[in-house]
């Protein structure tokens, strides 16, 4: 594993974001999607004319 020192921003965020995780758990799992939702999301991805591709975003709006 590279030091603390060696790893770029991006790199700890996810490391830290990762221990956090381990030591507090996803707190997410295990629920369900309501069936609303899923229609709705389902919607969503069979409208493609909406949709705009990451790079696109990042363009428009930078990376952070």
């Amino acid at each position: 594993m590279a030091k603390v020192k060696e790893m770029t921003t991006d790199e700890l965020e996810q490391f830290i974001e990762q221990k956090v995780v381990e030591l507090l758990g996803d707190p997410d799992s295990g629920l369900k999607l309501r069936p609303e939702f899923k229609r709705k999301l389902q919607l969503r991805l069979k409208n493609t004319a909406k949709r705009i591709p990451h790079s696109e975003v990042l363009k428009k709006f930078g990376s952070g």
